[in-house]
């Protein structure tokens, strides 16, 4: 479950470093998401597991959107939305650099995700995007 919560703080700490320009270092510190009388959920394994998305996906957010942008076939990067955008960049850092995650738990959590956050059909381009990245970075082993 940690690695779940761990996610979706990851998704929405993109989504506000994306969409409300607040700065890398303030969304890795969780700063945006802390109760004012809540210092110990700062160290526990879901932050810590968010830390790691959210650090590697801004750091690689230039390699990773160049990944999604091939994979999107009939669509415009600029017009993708950006909850979408934010559950795919944690996600394709996650396939790129977190080779101790299977991928099908990634597409899986990244599905799961974009069914509770995302509109409503959201999932569905998700996973087709996040499926092709995936066979196009097994082929490249």
């Amino acid at each position: 479950m940690s690695r779940r919560k761990g996610r979706i703080l990851a998704f929405q700490g993109l989504y506000s470093w994306d969409v409300g320009g607040i700065k890398k270092e303030d969304v890795i510190s969780l700063s945006w998401n802390r109760d004012d009388n809540s210092e110990e959920m700062n160290d526990d394994d879901s932050c810590v597991f968010a830390r790691v998305l959210l650090a590697g996906a801004i750091e690689n957010h230039e390699k990773i959107d160049e990944l999604i942008k091939s994979h999107l076939s009939g669509w415009d990067f600029n017009r993708v939305n950006r909850v979408s955008l934010a559950i795919l960049r944690m996600s394709v850092y996650s396939l790129l650099f977190q080779k101790d995650v299977p991928a099908t738990i990634v597409i899986d959590e990244a599905i799961d995700i974009a069914k509770e956050y995302g509109q409503d059909d959201s999932f569905k381009f998700i996973n087709a995007v996040l499926d092709n990245i995936r066979k196009e970075i097994s082929l490249e082993k």
